[in-house]
């Protein structure tokens, strides 16, 4: 084996810290991933696995089609081991090719040929570098997104739990930062779930359609026909082997499979986003209307010890803001120039690697803070009480406005709430001494009109609704 691809006796494990530390990505400055199921499931071990493991597949496909012969497939799969190569090597090399399967293939080679030198022929027999990369990246996301989609049930599930628990507690609704109408905390979280929901949709058709790669150097699959493979028996048992589906056409150039895991990525990161705002802004001081699980120590200020900050949704919103920007390069990347693309290919693999494991990082994160949410239903009382029945107003007008028109009932409803304001007394005490209403009004259905507990419109029924068994797309 050549030495500068020969794993040492330190990278025996490859998940061992002895290396190099100015070289190592620990997480430290993406902290939703750190430590995360994900991040081991897209790191460049798993990476190196993945190519590995399609070099093996595609061998044992063309052994079934007799172009390979079967023991050397076997051979080829006994040495498609990423802890008997040395991955930094790997990595340095690359840069003398632009991508890591041309140093592979060669320390593949060597490992094979030092347990049976007539197999070590028939190492990535007819293929290409983008044939393998792009399949071990369809490898490496299919188990993501089993681990994305997997968290996405869980958070569905808690987020469904806090919509029936809390389906009739009422809580202010708030349009532009302010009170706007009552709503529930149900339906709020029922639209989480929603969100959720969808993207899990999104996430399971991007999953169910990730394809094996399989052109050779120019997408004509000349290179696999000129060892005697019938290309589409070729590609069918190769997609067989991985567990991928098989294109209708090679894609080097073709770019919708990863545009669209990029696409799903966001919408699932930008759905997770959505609750973690929600989170944050419920979660201020002087709103204090939900609080993250509890955790000694966690969420400590470096400077000011009182203070208990949302780390969960804080984690989340760090990497929504993210993913969005790093699916639009996948996007971008669909300019891919001629049969193979020099940079547009390239620049694909960083940003979808850090687009599945901030997402998968995220949903990790969502299934604690969800799961754990605590809900202080006094609070969201004692904030729709803080207007004084003004967060009723909409239902106020309708009230009135049979009674006094419905230009004159706004114009006394807005004189109302200000002075309700100035002097914070509740709305319903001046409006029973407006002299438009005296004696008209009843002061208790003005009190009944002011709760906002009576003026939630359909929400207990949406949420029911959206909580209701549906047929899926």
């Amino acid at each position: 084996m050549n030495a500068p691809f020969a794993a040492g006796d330190a990278a025996a494990d490859p998940h061992d810290a002895a290396v190099d530390p100015h070289t190592l990505d620990a997480g430290l400055l993406s902290p939703v991933r750190a430590g995360t199921p994900v991040e081991r499931a897209v790191s460049d071990h798993a990476w190196l696995q993945a190519m590995l493991d399609t070099e093996a597949a595609l061998a044992r496909a063309q052994a079934a089609l007799g172009v390979v012969p079967p023991g050397a497939a076997r051979a080829i799969t006994a040495a498609a081991r990423a802890d008997r190569l040395d991955l930094r090597a790997l990595a340095v090399h690359a840069r003398e090719s632009a991508n890591p399967v041309v140093g592979l293939v060669r320390a593949l080679t060597d490992a094979v040929a030092a347990a049976d030198p007539d197999a070590a022929a028939y190492v990535h027999r007819g293929s290409t570098s983008q044939d393998v990369l792009d399949t071990a990246a369809m490898l490496v996301a299919r188990d993501a997104l089993g681990l994305l989609r997997a968290d996405l049930g869980r958070v569905e599930r808690a987020l469904a739990g806090l919509a029936r628990a809390h389906r009739d507690t009422v809580v202010a609704g708030r349009t532009l930062a302010l009170h706007a109408v009552p709503t529930t905390f149900g339906l709020k979280a029922a639209g989480w779930r929603e969100l959720v929901r969808d993207a899990d949709a999104r996430a399971a058709a991007v999953h169910a359609a990730l394809p094996v790669s399989l052109g050779g150097a120019a997408g004509t699959l000349a290179g696999y026909a000129a060892y005697g493979a019938d290309t589409e028996r070729l590609v069918t048992a190769f997609a067989a082997e991985t567990g991928l589906r098989a294109p209708v056409l090679p894609w080097h150039t073709l770019r919708t499979p990863i545009a669209d895991l990029g696409a799903a990525l966001a919408h699932t990161a930008g759905a997770l986003g959505k609750l973690a705002v929600d989170v944050q802004s419920l979660s201020r001081t002087e709103v204090g209307e939900v609080g993250e699980p509890y955790v000694p120590g966690r969420g400590s200020s470096s400077a000011m010890p009182q203070k208990r900050n949302p780390v969960l949704a804080t984690l989340i919103r760090g990497a929504a803001l993210q993913v969005p920007a790093l699916a639009t390069v996948l996007t971008q990347c669909m300019l891919a120039e001629d049969e193979r693309s020099a940079g547009a290919w390239h620049a694909e693999w960083q940003p979808l690697r850090e687009c599945l494991r901030l997402t998968g990082g995220a949903a990790h994160t969502a299934v604690e803070l969800v799961e754990g949410l605590v809900v202080h239903p006094e609070r969201m009382r004692a904030n729709l009480a803080l207007t004084g029945g003004q967060v009723v107003a909409e239902r106020l007008v309708a009230e009135l406005a049979p009674l006094l028109g419905k230009a004159a009932a706004r114009e006394l409803l807005t004189a109302a709430s200000a002075a309700a304001g100035r002097d914070g007394r509740p709305l319903a005490d001046h409006l029973a001494e407006a002299p438009g209403l005296a004696g008209r009004v009843p002061r208790a259905d003005l009190d009944r009109w002011c709760d906002p507990a009576g003026y939630v419109g359909a929400a207990p029924a949406l949420v029911d609704r959206s909580l209701a068994p549906r047929e899926e797309p």
